[in-house]
């Protein structure tokens, strides 16, 4: 076989870009969950592609492509079989093996996020090599491998329902028989929003999916010569404007229905146009792009709405809507925009039975192969994690990680010089050093806790108050005070908001935590001048609470009470 390099260049970089996919997948579902769960989310993500990997060079490809059968291809380990019936122009065996790896690696990753934050890992690494070993295969075997599907005219460029579907469906099914998470929905069944906890990961995770479909799609050419190159283009412009309309179907959607336009179900519909052109992305026009795009922006607002407060199905990121429902969909409107056999194109009924046919069958497989594996899990080792687990997050049970953010947790530091190691070293033997109370510093009697009361006043409002706040504080003689950003919410319970079309009950907003321990201040002085900083009117504002104090000791001069409050040597 003669290869030609543009063409297996053109494989291996859409193969680079697909794989690249894995790291969008693991930001989008490490952001829309629980900081608690982040390193088990990155964690699941990386073993999907690397415990599919090798299942499929053991299994998966020879099932998918081996062979001529209509329903199955061959058992054929570590790809030892004649394959060149099926290759690519020009294109080497292990470039095209390669080029499938990474779309089994999608279809099983997708299952991650619809069941996070509950499931065992080990569970979950099995359920995937599943996945990737037989019930990706044999689905893609009647779509992309000759079987029956195919034999049949079904259309399905680059994988809307041989990859997204499956995955999509998977992660429904897994949801459901693995139960909502804790605190999801109350007593009367009412869906509670369960925000994740970086919508800046998950912005990034989506604009790395969107630039790496262009190698989802356009690479699914497999070519990059003769009708392959106006091909490719068409591709990349059908895929773009999909995802753009669909983004901008979904702003506008959760703009009048929510009041405000909600960030995480917008960047769910960018996913959204890209999983239901996939399947049509190189027969459908630029007008039919944007018409699928406009559909599948509200398929995924309405079809996640329906799985989260209907169905009762708690699934994370969305998921389900995203790849089982606009890959289902996308696939079946092709059978309507397909410039060539599509119904509003004048092709008939036909093309579009075909397509509706494929899905369906596709369901059924997948529905009864994904049910039995997680039965069988649940039954041997567990599905779920125990609900004292769940409710300290799987990164400490499931990998002994203390938190994916150590870096940004508050820890004791010890001032160095310059930040050299001799700094530092000496920074800790001075503060190893004892020194007797009488010999630190000469104590000047000032005053006792029984002559003075003290008060600590602790000042909650607007974190953009602080500097103002302080300077205040330090014109009537407040010098000691610790700040600290916290969140929270009064009576109001924080404005009335929605998440993924769930009304948050209690919004925890960011506010400043300002504390003070006066003694020869008076405190109403303290709280007339706070008053007089804060106030604007408006809901907000903050509040002042007075705590009597006991007694204050100052531990470096053992002085108590009033005297230990006093800068006096």
């Amino acid at each position: 076989m003669e290869y030609s390099a543009v063409n297996t260049i053109w494989v291996l970089v859409g193969t680079a870009l697909v794989f690249f996919m894995q790291a969008g997948f693991a930001m989008v579902e490490t952001g829309f969950t629980r900081a608690k769960n982040a390193g088990n989310i990155i964690m699941k993500n990386l073993m999907d592609f690397c415990l599919g990997t090798p299942i499929y060079w053991l299994l998966g490809f020879g099932v998918m492509f081996g062979g001529s059968s209509a329903l199955l291809g061959t058992f054929d380990p570590l790809i030892r079989g004649d394959y060149s019936a099926i290759l690519p122009a020009g294109v080497p065996l292990w470039a095209f093996v390669m080029f499938q790896t990474v779309f089994c690696a999608t279809a099983a990753t997708i299952v991650s996020g619809a069941m996070a934050e509950r499931t065992k890992f080990s569970a979950y690494c099995i359920y995937s090599m599943v996945i990737s070993a037989f019930i990706y295969p044999v689905s893609g075997h009647w779509i992309w491998g000759g079987g029956w599907l195919s034999q049949l005219g079904f259309h399905d460029f680059a994988g809307s329902t041989a990859v997204h579907f499956v995955g999509g469906l998977c992660a429904l099914i897994g949801a459901k028989i693995l139960g909502p998470r804790i605190g999801k929905y109350g007593k009367d069944g009412k869906a509670n929003a369960i925000p994740g906890h970086s919508l800046t990961l998950g912005a990034l995770g989506v604009f790395i999916l969107w630039f790496c479909w262009f190698g989802f799609n356009g690479a699914s050419t497999v070519s990059m010569t003769g009708d392959a190159i106006e091909s490719a283009a068409h591709i990349f412009m059908t895929t773009n404007l999909a995802a753009a309309v669909a983004t901008v179907t979904v702003l506008c959607i959760t703009w009048i229905r929510y009041k405000k336009p909600d960030v995480s179900m917008t960047l769910n519909g960018s996913l959204a146009g890209l999983v239901a052109i996939t399947a049509g992305c190189d027969v459908v026009s630029p007008v039919g792009a944007a018409f699928i795009g406009i559909i599948a922006g509200f398929v995924v607002v309405f079809g996640i709405e329906f799985v989260d407060q209907k169905l009762k199905i708690d699934d994370p990121v969305g998921a389900v809507g995203v790849h089982c429902l606009c890959g289902s969909g996308g696939t079946i409107l092709t059978g309507l925009f397909a410039t060539e056999n599509g119904l509003f194109y004048g092709g008939g009924v036909h093309f579009l039975l075909i397509q509706t046919l494929g899905v369906l069958a596709v369901a059924a497989w997948v529905a009864v192969m994904i049910t039995l594996t997680f039965v069988i899990i649940k039954h041997t080792i567990g599905l779920r994690v125990d609900p004292a687990e769940e409710i300290m997050g799987l990164d400490k049970p499931e990998h002994g990680l203390d938190s994916a953010y150590a870096d940004f947790m508050p820890v004791a530091d010890v001032p160095s010089v310059l930040g050299t190691k001799a700094g530092t070293a000496a920074a800790l033997a001075l503060a190893e050093q004892e020194v007797d109370v009488e010999r630190a510093v000469p104590v000047a009697q000032v005053g006792t806790a029984s002559e003075h009361t003290l008060s600590q006043v602790v000042i909650i409002t607007k974190q953009s108050k602080f500097e103002e706040l302080k300077n205040a504080m330090n014109d009537i003689g407040i010098a000691g005070m610790t700040v600290s950003n916290v969140i929270g919410c009064g009576l109001q319970k924080g404005a009335p908001e929605y998440y993924r079309g769930a009304k948050v009950d209690m919004a925890l907003l960011p506010k400043l935590k300002m504390e003070i321990v006066v003694s020869a201040i008076p405190v109403d002085l303290v709280i007339e001048t706070a008053k007089q900083v804060l106030y604007t009117g408006h809901i907000g504002d903050g509040k002042i609470f007075v705590f009597h104090v006991e007694n204050v000791v100052k531990v470096r001069t053992g002085e108590q009470g009033y005297a230990a409050l006093q800068d006096i040597e």
